[in-house]
C-alpha cells in the first residue's frame, strides 16, 4: 500500500463503470466478500446475474443484498413482487430471493454480502429516514446520515448501508476517520457534478494515501484502512458495510494528529 503507485491502488481499490444501460456490471472483492454493483435497465429489464465467483445458482442463494437508487425512478421486482425506488431510495433483500431491475432512466447500486440468515425484504424510503444531523457549517462538514440498514430497526445478517448527503457549502465526510477492524466498508460517490471530484483518502494511520474520484464511482476500504475525503462541489455517498459482525458503533477513531 505504502509504496504502491497511484495507478496501483485506482486498480485494486476503486470501482469504475458500474453504470452502463443494458447492463448488470459488478466487482468481487475478497474482502469480507462484498459484491459491488450496479444495474441499468434502460429500455428492457434486468436479472441479478450468478456470476462465476460466487459459485451459487442464484446471486442471493447464500447472500444478502442492498440496493439505492442513484437514477431516476423505477422498480425493482423481488420474487415477482414490485418495488418503486425513487432517487436515493433503499432496498434491503433478503438471503434466497430472486431479483429483477427495471426503469428506463433509473440506475441502481448494489451491495451483496454473505449471509447465515434469511430476513424479510424491506424498502427503505429515503424521505421517510429521519436524518442524523453531523459536523457544521464552520467545520465544512455538515451533513445529515440517512441510516437504512445499521443494525438496529431493521435486521440483517451482516448487511448495513445508507446515504450521507453533505449540506450545500460543506466538503468534507467523516473527518476525522475510523478504523472498522472487523468490517469492509465501501463508498459510492454520486450526485457530482460533472466536473467536480472527491479527493477520498485511504491508508493505515499515518501512511495514508488518496484517490481522486468522480460521480458513481466506487472504492473498497479494507478493514485496515480509514475511509475520508472532501469534494470540490456538492454530492452524496452511499456507504455499505459487511463483516463479522452488524453492530453500527463497532469502530476505532482516529485523531487527526495520528495521520
Amino acid at each position: 500500500m505504502e509504496t504502491a503507485t497511484n495507478a496501483d491502488l485506482r486498480k485494486d481499490f476503486l470501482a469504475q463503470d458500474l453504470f452502463r444501460t443494458g447492463e448488470v456490471r459488478g466487482v468481487y472483492t475478497h474482502d469480507d466478500r462484498l459484491v459491488v454493483g450496479g444495474a441499468v435497465p434502460g429500455a428492457g429489464r434486468l436479472e441479478l446475474p450468478a456470476w462465476d465467483v460466487l459459485g451459487t445458482r442464484t446471486h442471493l442463494a447464500r447472500r444478502e443484498l442492498g440496493i439505492v437508487n442513484v437514477g431516476e425512478p423505477g422498480h425493482v421486482l423481488v420474487d415477482n413482487e414490485k418495488f418503486e425506488l425513487r432517487h436515493l431510495d433503499g432496498l434491503f433483500v433478503g438471503r434466497g430471493s430472486e431479483v429483477v431491475f427495471e426503469g428506463p432512466d433509473a440506475a441502481f447500486y448494489f451491495v451483496s454480502a454473505p449471509a447465515h440468515a434469511t430476513y424479510p425484504t424491506v424498502p427503505l424510503s429515503h424521505a421517510a429516514v429521519e436524518p442524523v444531523k453531523l459536523g457544521s457549517p464552520e467545520g465544512a462538514n455538515e451533513r445529515s446520515l440517512y441510516r437504512y440498514a445499521w443494525g438496529q430497526e431493521l435486521q440483517t445478517a451482516v448487511l448495513q448501508f445508507g446515504v450521507t448527503v453533505i449540506a450545500d457549502g460543506s466538503v468534507w465526510n467523516t473527518c476525522p476517520p475510523h478504523l472498522h477492524d472487523r468490517r469492509t466498508e465501501v463508498y459510492l460517490y454520486v450526485d457530482l457534478d460533472e466536473k467536480d471530484r472527491v479527493f477520498h483518502f485511504m491508508g493505515r494511520p499515518g501512511a495514508a494515501r488518496h484517490l481522486v474520484m468522480g460521480n458513481r464511482e466506487a472504492v473498497i476500504s479494507p478493514p485496515w484502512s480509514i475511509h475520508s475525503g472532501v469534494g470540490t462541489g456538492s454530492y452524496a455517498f452511499i456507504w455499505a458495510m459487511g463483516g463479522e459482525n452488524n453492530e453500527y458503533t463497532d469502530l476505532t477513531p482516529v485523531a487527526l494528529e495520528d495521520l
